[in-house]
């Protein structure tokens, strides 16, 4: 599925089961929650925590799609569209860091 669609999706799903979108402000602070959700699960599974009994059933594709879930959600509410976003994103990036990151001492 395309970005596009999947924004399109998410849309029909709010406006029937999820009955309307909850307001910018409320989703931002559930998109901040999500992102919480997946650092988590990283800095449990690659970084140096331990995991917890209460962990045992983490899916971090699933915490990953309820980040892009909610992303996506504020696009709509918004009127953005991420497919245009992330192509002009990516553009920008490409002249803005053509040579920074071979330079870059760090990375060699």
């Amino acid at each position: 599925m395309t970005i596009k669609e999947a924004q399109d999706i998410i849309d029909k799903w709010i406006n029937s089961t999820g009955v309307r979108y909850f307001n910018e402000l409320t989703n931002t602070a559930i998109l901040m929650e999500e992102v919480g959700e997946v650092a988590r699960i990283m800095a449990r599974q690659y970084g140096e925590q331990s995991f917890k009994k209460s962990d045992k059933e983490v899916n971090l594709a699933d915490e990953m799609a309820d980040v892009l879930f909610v992303l996506m959600c504020l696009a709509n509410q918004t009127g953005i569209d991420l497919t245009e976003a992330l192509e002009q994103n990516l553009q920008k990036k490409s002249i803005r860091d053509a040579d920074r990151h071979k330079n870059n001492e760090k990375l060699k």
